[in-house]
């Protein structure tokens, strides 16, 4: 396996792996209708060339058995820069085609966009057939971008002999190259790619960058913590003008979810860690309008649909589900937006004390979410509930009391968590009368096949979902609610960046510590970055880890590291001797 080269110890980053430090024209015709010229175009632009007008790629998302959504970003002018609100209104033709060459077009029309959503051109196509491959391209004033691939949804009611999807998250442009996208894109086997949120970093230089010496690899634009809405846009631009992440959006459909670093680090309903309140010395302005410009920027520039639609305004609401056939269904949470504040944290490694993680009037998915997502968790659904899952919701603690216990120890000290002593409050942990609620609605409808997929944490895992972590022995019947496969963040910094140490030295311990306290914990991984690869069959998921090396060599090697698999009806992990596709 081909690993990172330590970086050099330095002080820690604010930062830290594990939060608490451990070790338009909306209308655009979708009916086949004949090509319109662009206009307002300066002529200057005219004489530019493709790569002036579609600087930014294309891409395409949330599919669909009959839609999908397009996207690109023009450039009309020299002055139309991202967040400028510069530029002329223009019209972008658009195609859809069953073949590269696009002799066969099934579907075309024309966008008109503007400064007033940053020139970006997002619509709905819809009027296509299922499962099928289609190619699509924009062009501006007689210049065309380069050719996008797409691939629709399964019918409902088909059943596909598998699914197979890139898994990514936790991509911090400043920490490194995005070999990973690299990687997922140099594949032919995937039908879609699922992003688990951090796709954008809000740190200005110099913040959070490569190690424990915050080196920038690649210096982020603008050159200081997003907080405008010209901000947040010049930020997705920057993200958008890597080669690698342009080739990834231009082959497979993506499926995305924000976690907290699209808006400011730890977010919460009402506030974030790395946001300072008031108008005054120091301070960042309204927290709920830096979202609101947050949030407008990832709608116009991400292929989602925000609300049901591909239209901007209508709405900001990110949890969803797409359904592939009656193999699987992939229900998209939103775990920033509606939850509560975090509750109090002391250092690990000790036990983090506050009651308010058990709080039922507490929550991280909000009510409305809670219930939709007990809705998707139905087993009447589609065979394998996959819930793409920003931050994880496995038990991790460090010294869980039996359920029996629980109540009277808490009734006693007043401070006794009700699942053990959790070390990362900013996930699941934090919130357990929610995991709670899910993990028994599971139970008690005798909901199979529930596979939670999760990034957040720079790290990855394979674990069960025990209904009783202090009990757990992984022998019994009925005794686990699922699984859930963790991916490695594609640069963000794992725990041998942050300690400076060697890989597969002082994690080493951590690892085994935290499995030892933790017997649904089949596999952990703090040391590598990368992707990875799902892969969905009526008799089995299976997750495939891939690891970069070193994340500031742009050409770094790309190498499997394990897989584990778990069968249909089990809610069990195992090992697999290799990967799919391989």
């Amino acid at each position: 396996m081909t690993t990172p080269q330590p970086p050099i110890r330095r002080p820690l980053p604010r930062r830290t792996l594990l939060a608490t430090g451990a070790v338009g024209a909306v209308g655009a015709g979708l009916a086949a209708a004949p090509a319109a010229t662009a206009t307002s175009a300066t002529s200057a632009a005219r004489s530019r060339g493709f790569r002036d007008f579609f600087q930014h790629g294309v891409a395409s998302g949330d599919p669909l058995p009959q839609a999908v959504v397009l996207w690109t970003r023009v450039t009309p002018t020299a002055a139309s820069s991202p967040g400028s609100g510069r530029g002329p209104k223009v019209d972008v033709q658009w195609e859809v085609a069953t073949d590269r060459r696009f002799r066969h077009v099934v579907r075309r029309g024309v966008f008109a966009t503007g400064p007033s959503r940053d020139h970006t051109v997002k619509l709905d196509v819809t009027g296509l057939e299922p499962a099928r491959w289609y190619f699509y391209r924009f062009r501006l004033d007689g210049v065309t971008s380069r050719v996008g691939r797409t691939r629709t949804a399964p019918a409902h009611d088909a059943l596909p002999d598998h699914l197979r999807f890139g898994v990514v998250s936790c991509a911090n442009y400043q920490a490194g190259w995005f070999s990973a996208y690299r990687g997922l894109a140099a594949r032919d086997d995937l039908h879609a790619v699922v992003h688990l949120g951090d796709y954008v970093y809000e740190y200005g230089p110099g913040q959070y960058g490569y190690g424990q010496d915050d080196v920038d690899i690649r210096t982020h634009e603008p050159a200081h913590e997003m907080l405008s809405l010209a901000d947040y846009r010049q930020r997705h631009a920057q993200y958008k003008r890597d080669r690698d992440l342009q080739d990834l959006h231009a082959k497979y459909a993506w499926i995305v979810t924000w976690d907290d670093h699209e808006v400011a680090n730890d977010q919460w309903k009402s506030g974030a860690e790395n946001h300072t309140p008031g108008h005054g010395a120091g301070g960042e302005g309204s927290y709920r309008k830096r979202r609101a410009r947050a949030h407008r920027a990832y709608d116009e520039w991400m292929p989602a649909r925000l609300d049901g639609t591909a239209a901007l305004g209508d709405g900001d609401r990110l949890f969803r589900r797409l359904r592939f056939g009656q193999l699987a269904e992939l229900s998209m949470l939103d775990l920033r937006t509606y939850r509560d504040r975090q509750a109090d944290t002391v250092p690990t490694p000790v036990p983090n004390p506050d009651p308010a993680t058990g709080d039922p009037d507490r929550t991280i998915t909000g009510t409305q979410q809670l219930h939709w997502l007990k809705d998707s968790l139905d087993r009447h659904r589609p065979q394998w509930k996959i819930v793409g899952n920003p931050v994880m919701i496995a038990p991790v603690d460090f010294g869980a009391l039996p359920d029996d216990a629980i109540d009277a120890v808490h009734e006693v000290t007043g401070s006794a968590p009700r699942d053990g002593a959790p070390y990362n409050v900013d996930q699941w942990d934090g919130y357990t009368d929610d995991r709670r609620q899910v993990f028994n609605h599971i139970r008690n409808h005798q909901v199979k096949d529930a596979l939670f997929i999760t990034g957040d944490i720079h790290s990855g895992w394979a674990a069960e979902l025990p209904y009783d972590a202090s009990t757990y022995t992984g022998t019994g019947v009925g005794d686990s609610a699922g699984v859930e496969f963790v991916c490695s963040s594609v640069t963000s910094n794992n725990l041998k960046d942050i300690t400076g140490t060697p890989p597969r030295t002082s994690s080493l311990a951590v690892e085994e510590t935290i499995k030892a306290n933790n017997r649904h914990v089949k596999y952990l991984d703090f040391d590598s970055h990368g992707f990875s690869v799902l892969d969905i069959t009526a008799k089995r998921a299976q997750m495939d880890w891939y690891v970069i090396g070193d994340r500031a060599d742009r050409d770094t090697d790309i190498t499997w590291s394990v897989s584990y698999a778990t069968r249909a009806g089990t809610g069990r992990v195992e090992a697999v001797d290799g990967p799919v596709g391989a």
